[in-house]
């Protein structure tokens, strides 16, 4: 296809509109959000036929969230970030080479994310050299012996790191962590260590399982829905559809959060006549606003009260049977919330004890309770004890196991769920790997590899020499942007198997290279012919994925035939592995999977069946918890308060709705009220007025941390906005620079990004920004 030119215009401080944030989510405002992009940089034919497959039974998975499909699907089963997510990758313009002469790595890196990514889609391989400032096109086999001589040349494989984003499908995971596992190492950091990690060992010590206890039918059989942190109108808007049915079914949902979005009020369906002249159906029975940091002493205050509510009619509130078959820690807990003081939970939420009553009496009143939860929860300091507390309230009534009630995080990347079930972690068990080894005739590693944090660390110490990504941003998702860039640039070699530029293809290693990878939306043809690969969602269903459009380049190869051809350059016998096999056939992958991965025996059969299959959850189907006593544990938990000294406010970062992830779709959140900027920072009205400012002044906004470094975020715009008090937010990618590296929740080691300490100073320098086509992005961010 032949290259167009991309209509790119960046904003600067003096384009930013602010109007009122909306009330309602979703309605014919959506359809066009959905379209007009779609239709303009596709095409009709194109779009048709990515949309109307998108989703579907022997279609392709969207890759903008983990929601899980409903059984009966209608014609339109997507939503406005999953158009603008397949607009993005399906889109004809494609990266010419003479593209690589004319822009420079140091002119790449000095435009924004939205200019990286609308450049179009990357078709041939490219190589940077060392000690030069441009990549250059290289043939695939030139670009895989340059990779494999590097990893051969290193000293030991723990030298190196390889990356996976959570769009990666089944069958890619699968390869990369035996590839990686067959190099030698356990250094697989993922997305998942920056998102849903404090989930994954919350659940794991309490429940025995890091993943939901739930079907898609217990949302919308639920007597009672609690979501905290949780944005579903902007980060996975398909879910307004299952709240919508849940309350015309009779359910009540709670909606637990320091921002107001409006997808937790009110969803105007379009699909169906309500939504498009009607008001829609409101959602939120109760919205608690609660101060960042204070979901844990929340939840111990409703399970105080529970417990207190069973001493004044015994035998009638907990649920006795349950408690003394499956569980273990009752009486600890009763002793620990005894002493809950009930100030100490007020000053910590920010809430009255009169909202805490109202939603404990919900619950009490509940007889099936499904709390669900998403990066609001698990990237607090505490994130993993929060989790704790929301499984011992749970547990108290048997809310685990039965219909209609369970435990929910809810994922954002459509497959990371899948990559771990594949492999991808830096410490599987042991018992993962002696099938791994059994089954391809060699001795994984046993040690523990890097996660994300620590790979930059090691990286910074010159420990980790060779970085390769399997999609995604590493760069732009870490946290403490000028650490993680540094540290990058330490890196004798960085490689990004890619669809678009993104971020980390600017900030680069001594060498660098990218590998444009076929997307989700288009059909893979290998040398047997069409294949599929398969995905699980945030519900533990796995089902196929075929891909509708054809590539934009007959040059692209596939993830699966990427790894493959890199594993065969560099392992030689290292495993007893018929890399040129997987790639031509994806079968025989899934028949070494049906063979390593528990749950997934029988795997080409039972990926073929409509709908494909729901893999094993114990906590769900049975009520077994694989703990080391095999029962659920209650656990106690100290309330540790988040600190914050006067002056101060504690902020969160957050997506707009023109974003997924690290990718910037346009300039604009609708829902917030904000148009043609980002460099936006929330605070309510009274904390502006108390501080010395007013809205739409221009301030720095400087972390403070102990290490003694001032991360400050420059000329970002005040908005007044109805935040909880004593709270702010700012959008990620641009405010990780305030985050520490080494500020990470405990237990889980993922970056503290909703719990940030700042202070706001007027904005110090004379104008900045860009106004003009494909103008450099402003300088918005520093480390003093």
């Amino acid at each position: 296809m032949a290259r167009q030119n991309p209509r790119v215009r960046e904003v600067d401080e003096n384009d930013l509109e602010v109007h009122e944030p909306k009330s309602w989510a979703a309605g014919l405002p959506a359809v066009y959000y959905s379209m007009e992009p779609a239709l303009d940089q596709m095409g009709v034919v194109r779009a048709g036929r990515t949309l109307l497959s998108m989703n579907q039974k022997g279609g392709f998975d969207c890759m903008s969230c983990a929601w899980p499909d409903p059984g009966h699907r209608s014609t339109f089963e997507f939503c406005e970030n999953g158009a603008k997510a397949v607009t993005w990758e399906a889109t004809p313009v494609t990266v010419g080479s003479e593209f690589w002469a004319e822009h420079s790595i140091s002119d790449l890196r000095g435009r924004s994310e939205y200019w990286l990514g609308m450049q179009g889609r990357l078709t041939e391989p490219v190589h940077k050299a060392k000690g030069e400032d441009h990549y250059r096109p290289v043939s695939w086999a030139e670009a895989v012996s340059i990779v494999a001589d590097k990893l051969s040349s290193l000293e030991s494989p723990d030298e190196a790191a390889f990356y996976t984003s959570g769009r990666a499908s089944n069958e890619a995971a699968f390869l990369y962590q035996l590839f990686v596992r067959g190099f030698g190492t356990n250094n697989l950091p993922d997305c998942s260590n920056m998102c849903h990690e404090s989930s994954g060992w919350g659940m794991g010590q309490t429940i025995g399982i890091g993943k939901a206890t739930v079907s898609y039918d217990d949302y919308v059989n639920a007597d009672l829905l609690i979501l905290i942190g949780q944005n579903p109108g902007t980060n996975h808007p398909r879910m307004l559809a299952a709240l919508e049915k849940q309350k015309e079914n009779g359910g009540q949902i709670v909606a637990v959060n320091p921002l107001p979005e409006a997808g937790l009020r009110r969803f105007k369906n379009p699909q169906n006549a309500k939504g498009v002249v009607g008001r829609g159906t409101e959602l939120a029975d109760q919205f608690l606003q609660i101060r960042a940091g204070g979901d844990m002493a929340l939840l111990q205050a409703v399970s105080k009260r529970v417990l207190e509510a069973e001493d004044a009619a015994p035998g009638t509130v907990l649920d006795h049977e349950f408690l003394a078959r499956h569980c273990e820690g009752l009486e600890e807990l009763k002793a620990h919330l005894a002493a809950l003081d009930e100030q100490t939970v007020l000053a910590a939420t920010g809430l009255t004890s009169a909202e805490i009553d109202e939603l404990a009496e919900r619950y009490l009143e509940a007889e099936n309770v499904v709390i669900t939860w998403a990066m609001g929860v698990t990237q607090q300091k505490n994130g993993v004890a929060t989790i704790k507390e929301i499984i011992n309230l749970l547990l108290l009534r048997g809310n685990i196991g039965r219909p209609g009630a369970g435990a929910s995080p809810v994922r954002g990347h459509s497959n990371v769920q899948g990559d771990r079930t594949m492999g991808v972690w830096e410490q599987m068990p042991p018992a993962f790997l002696d099938a791994l080894g059994q089954e391809f005739s060699f001795e994984p590693p046993r040690h523990h590899g890097t996660d994300a944090v620590e790979t930059v660390r090691q990286m910074r110490d010159g420990r980790i020499r060779f970085f390769l990504a399997l999609g995604g941003n590493f760069v732009g998702a870490m946290s403490d942007t000028a650490a993680t860039e540094a540290a990058t640039e330490k890196l004798e070699m960085s490689v990004q198997i890619s669809t678009k530029l993104n971020r980390s293809h600017a900030v680069v290693g001594e060498e660098a290279l990218i590998l444009p990878t076929l997307g989700r939306t288009e059909i893979d043809v290998q040398a047997t012919g069409e294949q599929f690969v398969s995905v699980e969602d945030t519900v533990c269903a796995v089902h196929a994925s075929r891909g509708s459009v054809q590539p934009v380049s007959t040059n692209l190869l596939s993830e699966v035939a990427i790894v493959s051809r890199i594993a065969r350059a560099t392992l030689a016998d290292a495993v007893d592995a018929d890399w040129e096999a997987f790639e031509r056939d994806y079968d025989t992958i899934r028949e070494h999977i049906s063979h390593v991965v528990v749950g997934c025996e029988d795997y080409n059969e039972r990926i073929r069946q409509e709908g494909g299959f729901v893999m094993e959850n114990g906590p769900r189907d049975s009520r077994t918890f694989n703990t080391p006593t095999g029962k659920a544990q209650l656990t106690v938990n100290a309330l540790d308060l988040l600190e914050c000294p006067p002056g101060r406010l504690i902020l969160q970062t957050m997506r707009s709705h023109d974003q997924f992830n690290t990718t910037i779709y346009g300039h604009n959140d609708r829902y917030r009220g904000i148009k043609k900027g980002r460099h936006v920072v929330f605070v309510n009205p009274d904390d502006l007025a108390e501080l010395g400012f007013e809205d739409g002044q221009l301030v720095d906004v400087h972390g403070e941390y102990v290490d003694g470094k001032d991360r400050v975020l420059r000329r970002f715009r005040l908005v007044a906005y109805p935040t909880a008090r004593g709270c702010a937010a700012a959008y990620y990618p641009e405010a990780n620079i305030l985050v520490p590296l080494d500020d990470t929740v405990k237990g889980s080691n993922t970056p503290v990004s909703k719990g940030v300490i700042v202070r706001l100073e007027h904005a110090v320098g004379g104008p900045s920004g860009a106004g003009a086509d494909e103008d450099a992005r402003p300088d918005r961010t520093a480390t003093v």
